[in-house]
């Protein structure tokens, strides 16, 4: 994968709970990714989130336990479709001409299924990766690498 780091080239770094939306101030060589704006998300695990036991169905025959529903899966979902919308409003706004998304493949996959024509198409390159935790600079760095 050959990303390259362009000044005012987009850098979205997320995960279930947060993002980093970020622009690069500096070139190919040298890199320097600016925070542009943050979002973020309580999303407690399920197990906090829900509070009764699985239901039980029976339709004649042995009963059975429905599924639990899976909040914190649910939130990271929801959560993908927020940073869809607002990748949305900023190409649409003419904010970026490039973007490189940075998620764990699950993320990944739900932003790639909810983002608009006008973003996909200035979608520069997919890590599917979690950097949520690591500093701009261990970013730029793994950029510079990809």
């Amino acid at each position: 994968m050959n990303i390259k780091l362009k000044h005012g080239l987009w850098v979205v770094v997320a995960d279930g709970e947060k993002a980093l939306f970020l622009r690069n101030q500096g070139d190919n060589k040298f890199p320097n990714l600016e925070v542009v704006q943050e979002m973020e998300q309580e999303n407690p695990a399920t197990r906090e989130q829900g509070t009764d036991k699985p239901g039980r169905q029976s339709n004649e025959g042995p009963r059975s336990a429905v599924e639990e529903t899976d909040w914190h899966r649910l939130g990271k979902e929801r959560f993908a479709v927020e940073i869809a919308d607002r990748l949305y409003k900023l190409a649409h706004r003419g904010a970026f001409d490039a973007v490189v998304l940075i998620a764990p493949p699950q993320v990944l996959g739900e932003m790639r299924q909810k983002l608009h024509k006008e973003v996909s198409e200035k979608v520069q390159a997919e890590i599917p990766k979690t950097l949520t935790n690591h500093t701009i600079p261990e970013i730029e760095t793994l950029l510079q690498a990809a």
